[in-house]
């Protein structure tokens, strides 16, 4: 893990923990065993820091979403792979989920619409595929449902209370049994 990575990955273990108004640089540089000033090599200050986070586990989310679709042989699979990317990064990163849904509000205009845009593109991997499979769907009621799915994935950081392994199974078969339910 490069060092950027490493501030990247603190900070948003202690927004998370703490809100992004409880953190400061000085704890994020303490936390990574550096001082405060030295972050600013990396990034331009504590909303960079979260604007730089969220981005970047978007962007991650689309690529990894859509070379999985690519390299799957048909709909189904690509749904199975699709399904076992977001549990497993959800069940991995649930300090980035919570950041994302807690300081939203906090992220500047432009970092907002950056993230949004990277989500949409996202969601519309998982829309494709769920329509390859579910022809009497709209877009529209895809995107819903694919979203409702996601809400359930990302409510681990709140309600993982069995083991990781048996957790990404459970997920990953509601999350199915929900995508093609009739």
């Amino acid at each position: 893990m490069s060092r950027r990575e490493q501030i990247l990955d603190t900070a948003a273990g202690l927004f998370a923990e703490r809100g992004y108004h409880g953190v400061s640089v000085n704890d994020i540089g303490e936390a990574c065993g550096i001082s405060g000033p030295a972050l600013y090599k990396h990034f331009a200050g504590k909303e960079d820091l979260l604007a730089q986070s969220l981005t970047s586990i978007s962007d991650q989310l689309v690529s990894e979403g859509r070379r999985r679709r690519a390299e799957a042989p048909d709909a189904d699979a690509a749904l199975d792979a699709l399904i076992a990317w977001h549990v497993g990064f959800a069940l991995q990163h649930p300090a980035l989920i919570v950041v994302q849904d807690r300081e939203w509000s906090n992220l500047p205009p432009a970092a907002q619409a950056t993230v949004r845009e990277l989500q949409l593109s996202y969601i519309d991997t998982w829309v494709g595929t769920l329509r390859e499979l579910r022809a009497d769907l709209d877009r529209a009621t895809a995107r819903a449902a694919v979203q409702a799915v996601f809400g359930l994935i990302n409510s681990t950081p709140h309600s993982a209370r069995i083991s990781a392994d048996a957790m990404a199974r459970l997920l990953a078969s509601m999350a199915r049994d929900a995508l093609l339910a009739t």
